[in-house]
């Protein structure tokens, strides 16, 4: 069990090898758009807001249902706070991974887990500077399911949140009625989709767009905010009341 305390930093982690590695010339995904979007969360979320979503949402830091969950909120902001418990999430299973490699883990795949740690790193960042006043607190994950010692336990993990990500941007974005906060989603879905197909390639080799999560249209999934936190809920401790998001 594991607080994230929203100020956690990752010490980037160069296991035996990875420092002479050719691999380290040039990292896989340090080009894969991190600064561009988080320059564009950041100029939005900067911006003067006198919407009733932003007034209605501004002490949501402090604002629990009476069960205890944390509330997300109400329309764009509660959309933003979706997507900021999930990079919670994930960037808490990326620290975790990177402190305790799992064994045998090569050079390769090290690079490959750095720098999606880092994106998600970035991602939780973004949204918490973005939300200010109206973001929800750090949330209390549970990993005890992952054996952050075997790598298929480890990469299965990983494709599962990677995959639950890109589904649940790609179903999030039509609820948004920012056009810059949508242009930012997808962004923030292209950098996700990225870290799925790697993920995906290293456990079986050109399996990164298979039919499970590409249909016949050669679209990717989309799961709306209910149907992903019912999933990403088995790893999170904290309760979270999404009632008040938008459904449509």
């Amino acid at each position: 069990m594991k607080r994230i305390t929203n100020t956690e930093k990752v010490d980037l982690w160069e296991g035996p090898g990875l420092s002479n590695s050719k691999l380290q010339r040039r990292s896989f995904l340090q080009f894969a758009g991190v600064g561009v979007a988080g320059a564009a969360l950041l100029a939005v979320g900067c911006k003067k807001d006198s919407s009733s979503d932003s007034l209605q949402n501004s002490a949501l830091a402090d604002k629990n249902s009476a069960d205890g969950a944390v509330d997300l909120g109400s329309g764009d902001i509660g959309i933003l706070n979706y997507a900021y418990a999930l990079e919670q999430l994930e960037a808490a299973f990326y620290i975790q991974v990177v402190k305790t490699p799992y064994s045998g883990m090569n050079a390769f795949e090290k690079m490959y887990l750095i720098d999606i740690c880092r994106h998600e790193v970035a991602h939780r960042e973004f949204f918490k500077s973005a939300l200010g006043k109206a973001a929800i607190k750090g949330l209390e994950v549970d990993f005890s399911k992952i054996d952050f010692t075997s790598r298929d336990s480890v990469l299965g993990a990983s494709k599962a949140f990677e995959d639950l990500g890109v589904a649940a941007y790609n179903g999030a974005g039509q609820l948004l009625k920012s056009a810059d906060y949508l242009t930012l989603a997808g962004k923030i879905v292209s950098v996700e989709a990225r870290h799925a197909a790697a993920i995906r390639n290293i456990i079986s080799y050109g399996s990164f767009a298979d039919s499970d999560v590409v249909d016949s249209n050669g679209l990717d999934k989309a799961m709306m905010p209910l149907d992903v936190l019912a999933i990403a809920g088995t790893f999170v401790k904290t309760k979270i009341n999404a009632s008040n998001l938008p459904t449509s």
